[in-house]
């Protein structure tokens, strides 16, 4: 069981989990408890077999402004100058925010399941967006739309026969994903 820590950002609580310590560093938010978010797998595998610095965090908050407030304070308490940063569902979607507000401290945007929002991809970064073929919540039309705003930058992987919940069904497929195509980076 991997150790979760909290920091107090801004009056607010903020867990996170830290694995791995390889060269490429990916911060993976979620909008639930790190107990619950169904991240874990993904980002164990990512951080034991892949090499890679992984940081989960926790940012329970409807305002997508709070949390990429929250993430920053995080990332500057952890010395954490660049990384690529992603999510699942709204998780996402505060990492696409994040990367549009602080594009200096993002190298890519993952997004796990893309929310239909209207927050644009940030310039210049590369994006990797993973959708399930079966996801009614986030369907694969949404994915499919944001990177037509990009298609030099963006790419989309489909996971056949997955519904929303892609990361906890289809824990290592996913990760493999994300770590193939990281690797590049």
């Amino acid at each position: 069981m991997t150790q979760q820590n909290i920091v107090d950002t801004q009056g607010r609580r903020v867990s996170f989990v830290e694995e791995g310590e390889g060269p490429v560093s990916l911060v993976l938010v979620s909008a639930r408890d790190l107990d619950g978010d169904g991240l874990g797998v993904v980002a164990h595998y990512l951080a034991e077999e892949a090499g890679f610095h992984v940081i989960r965090v926790s940012l329970q908050t409807e305002y997508a402004v709070a949390a990429t407030d929250d993430l920053l304070a995080l990332l500057d308490g952890l010395g954490l100058d660049d990384t690529w940063i992603g999510g699942h569902g709204f998780g996402g979607t505060v990492a696409r925010a994040f990367a549009a507000a602080h594009t200096d401290r993002v190298n890519g945007l993952l997004l796990l399941g893309a929310e239909d929002d209207d927050t644009p991809l940030a310039p210049a970064i590369p994006v990797l967006i993973v959708q399930g073929s079966e996801d009614t919540v986030t369907p694969p039309a949404n994915g499919e739309r944001l990177q037509a705003t990009a298609p030099e930058r963006a790419s989309v992987k489909s996971l056949e026969g997955a519904d929303h919940f892609f990361p906890v069904t289809h824990p290592i497929e996913t990760a493999v994903i994300i770590e193939e195509y990281l690797d590049w980076d």
